[in-house]
């Protein structure tokens, strides 16, 4: 060992898993990936197919080009859905146009839209829990007609919503919420409203739901926690929530370059998760800058293992 290794200060990681990638998210790169095999560039991809930098400007380097709306994407090129799924009126635009598009919104999401529509159908109002401008939430909501659908953001929204028909409503989520924050709201509604119906199976996909569990387990232990994630991923940032509510100072990071050193000032013991749409290049990233500082050890704190994988849409799995 070298004299400067010796004078590093010790720092005991604490790797959460699972961590990252989840199957949709997974599915939802391959999808634009086989894309561009099958048609070869460009390939545009309405809205960032999964909400990380990293992710996006891979696919950007390889011939995907990312717009935000329909009217942006040329005639006769082939057109990708992000995974955090669309409004109705995306596709059926699509179509009139001739444009060849992939649907790569994540079949949990497409769960959650096909709920909606069920609810509709039976005459019931939905209150529907979830972040205003999220793109699964504008998803969602372009699933059905307007007025029939009434956003719930807080525990104060669902204790002042005065649905005109209480005996007649029912409760969907966004997949990418707060475990808990979820629970009390839900808590709130069905206390108010002894009628409502609740969704067929948790509408919290279960990647949200095993990292969130993986950081509660984990952060007990750690004296501060980094999640790696973009600042416009909903899962990320209800993982730093997860991580300051179990007693650890958390923060955000996109990568390695990210790391404020002046921060981890007196940690001892260090978290590291990821966000569903968090590669683990980006892990094994900071992994590396903080081992060009201090004398890491690592340890794996797991809560759940995942075996999930989807299908690719017809047509792309032998590409």
């Amino acid at each position: 060992m070298t004299a400067a290794e010796q004078i590093r200060p010790a720092l005991d990681l604490l790797i959460a898993a699972p961590r990252g990638f989840c199957a949709g998210v997974d599915r939802a790169i391959i999808i634009v990936e086989r894309a561009l095999e099958k048609y070869g560039p460009p390939v545009y991809v309405r809205h960032e197919i999964v909400h990380n930098k990293y992710v996006v400007d891979s696919l950007k380097a390889k011939g995907a080009i990312f717009v935000e709306e329909l009217d942006e994407v040329p005639d006769g090129v082939p057109v990708v859905f992000s995974a955090h799924g669309v409004p109705k009126a995306v596709p059926a635009e699509a179509e009139d146009r001739g444009l060849d598009y992939l649907d790569a919104t994540c079949p949990l999401v497409s769960k959650v839209h096909r709920q909606a529509e069920r609810q509709v159908q039976a005459g019931r109002h939905i209150l529907f829990i979830g972040h205003k401008g999220h793109p699964e939430v504008i998803g969602t909501f372009g699933q059905v007609p307007d007025g029939v659908m009434t956003l719930i953001e807080t525990e104060a929204d669902a204790r002042a919503i005065q649905p005109a028909d209480p005996a007649n409503i029912a409760y969907l989520t966004q997949t990418t919420l707060s475990v808990d924050d979820t629970a009390a709201i839900i808590a709130i509604l069905e206390a108010r409203f002894p009628a409502i119906v609740a969704p067929k199976g948790e509408d919290i996909c279960y990647a949200t739901s095993n990292r969130q569990a993986a950081v509660k387990a984990m952060a007990q232990e750690c004296d501060a926690v980094f999640v790696i994630g973009a600042p416009n991923s909903s899962n990320s940032l209800r993982l730093v929530e997860c991580a300051e509510r179990a007693g650890a100072k958390a923060q955000l990071i996109q990568r390695g370059t990210d790391i404020d050193f002046g921060w981890l000032e007196g940690v001892r013991t260090l978290g590291i998760t990821a966000g569903a749409s968090a590669p683990e290049v980006l892990v094994r990233e900071v992994v590396d800058t903080l081992a060009a500082r201090f004398a890491v050890s690592e340890r794996m704190v797991e809560a759940a293992q995942e075996r999930m994988a989807f299908k690719l849409p017809k047509g792309l799995e032998t590409v």
